[in-house]
């Protein structure tokens, strides 16, 4: 065929890959279209980013829009034609391709929903995860050696303990030698793309995950700009105009979804403590990181819980011997109180409030004053232990530099 190989027609076909079965579908672009019949059909290619896109400057003399339709109390995208959403999307998906991205997208028909699949390329992939410093396997291996003396025998305690409250997941990063029997942690260490050979590297395709591929593309395209069409920045800003209306990556069915159903999703474990490391490899870091901190806050909750009870019990047992409870139900004090308001209302007996009195006491009796002091140094401890799995996480999942981005591109933005 004379046919270019890199600008093919790109027919819709279900799945994580391209229409060519080979590269990888990392983020998608999701928006409504409606065509006039007078208007020309739009070509629907796959680009690698060789073939040029001409934007005309249509839209140049033209105010802010996003500011007038927000000065009107009414949505943005209301304010854009479908001629204008499509002259910024073709500005905005040239600007991904210059990035280096590649785009396939589909046929569009007279209207409905279209579907721009996004896929990084090697090169492009290789230099984002140098410039975020994201932690690749080296071939190096750590070899992990059990503590000797009382402390080895306390952590076998503890490991045979805590190891029916631990979910049945497997753990990627410690592996076994069938020979010596002995267990290796894999180490990592930041990517650097002259120093491949340092690298554990199977394959270009599977070093980075779904999740770290989608995390860099949606970087690239949160920095992407459209100067001609509109003086805006990113695509939440095209989001909020309703030039698309979603951008998401696909989810990955075989990231552990049946685990997580089985070990995490699943009233039967209640007791376990959570797969945090799975559901930040499915759902991503910001997910992870709530559920950690839900799982931690339960946790330590249980402390504050059974002081609770204790206390609760305590007003149980001794409520008979209150004095202040025992004049209050005294039926023979017959002790008349004034009335509550004027003119309405009678006198009343202070015995019709015996029930009210007990119950109160349940609550607030001299245990109480115990529980109030373990609660504020409660807070304090739970304060600091979740700091403490905060950082560890962050340190785990590779966080750490990805902060410190953010925070410089925030002080670049003022």
């Amino acid at each position: 065929s004379d046919q270019d190989p890199n600008l093919n027609t790109a027919m819709y076909r279900p799945g994580l890959f391209f229409a060519d079965g080979k590269r990888k579908v990392d983020y998608i672009l999701c928006y409504k279209y409606k065509k006039k019949s007078a208007s020309k059909s739009r070509l629907s290619i796959t680009s690698n980013g060789s073939v040029p896109i001409t934007i005309p400057s249509r839209l140049e003399a033209e105010p802010e829009l996003g500011e007038v339709g927000a000065a009107a109390g009414e949505p943005e995208e209301s304010k854009l034609s479908e001629e204008e959403k499509a002259l910024m999307r073709q500005e905005f998906e040239a600007g991904l391709l210059e990035a280096g991205l590649q785009i396939e997208r589909d046929k569009e028909r007279s209207k409905g929903i279209g579907f721009i699949r996004l896929h990084i390329p090697w090169p492009i992939l290789s230099r984002e995860a140098e410039l975020q410093k994201i932690k690749v396997a080296v071939k190096k291996k750590c070899e992990l050696r059990k503590r000797s003396g009382v402390a080895g025998m306390w952590d076998s305690v503890v490991t045979k303990l805590n190891s029916p409250f631990q979910p049945d997941v497997p753990d990627t990063d410690i592996h076994k030698d069938s020979q010596s029997r002995v267990y290796f942690k894999t180490l990592k260490h930041p990517f650097i793309r002259d120093k491949l050979h340092l690298y554990d590297i199977k394959s270009t395709a599977t070093l980075f995950d779904n999740a770290t591929r989608s995390r860099i593309v949606a970087e690239i395209i949160s920095r992407s700009t459209c100067t001609n069409t509109c003086q805006t920045t990113g695509i939440n800003s095209l989001l909020a105009r309703g030039v698309y209306d979603s951008a998401y990556p696909l989810h990955d069915v075989s990231s552990g979804r049946l685990i997580l159903h089985e070990e995490w999703a699943n009233y039967g474990v209640m007791y376990k403590y959570q797969p945090v490391d799975l559901i930040r490899k499915y759902f991503g870091e910001q997910i992870g990181l709530y559920f950690a901190w839900l799982g931690v806050y339960t946790q330590l909750l249980i402390p504050p819980s059974v002081l609770g009870i204790i206390v609760f019990l305590y007003g149980i047992f001794t409520v008979d011997t209150n004095v202040p409870s025992q004049e209050t139900c005294n039926h023979n004090l017959n002790i008349t109180m004034c009335p509550l308001c004027d003119a309405v209302c009678d006198y009343w007996h202070l015995s019709t409030v015996c029930s009210l009195a007990r119950a109160s006491y349940l609550f607030d009796n001299g245990a109480t004053v115990l529980f109030a002091i373990f609660m504020s140094l409660w807070a304090a401890c739970f304060l600091e232990h979740w700091k403490r799995r905060q950082m560890c996480l962050k340190h785990t999942w590779d966080l750490t530099n990805l902060c410190k981005i953010m925070m410089h591109k925030k002080h670049k933005m003022t």
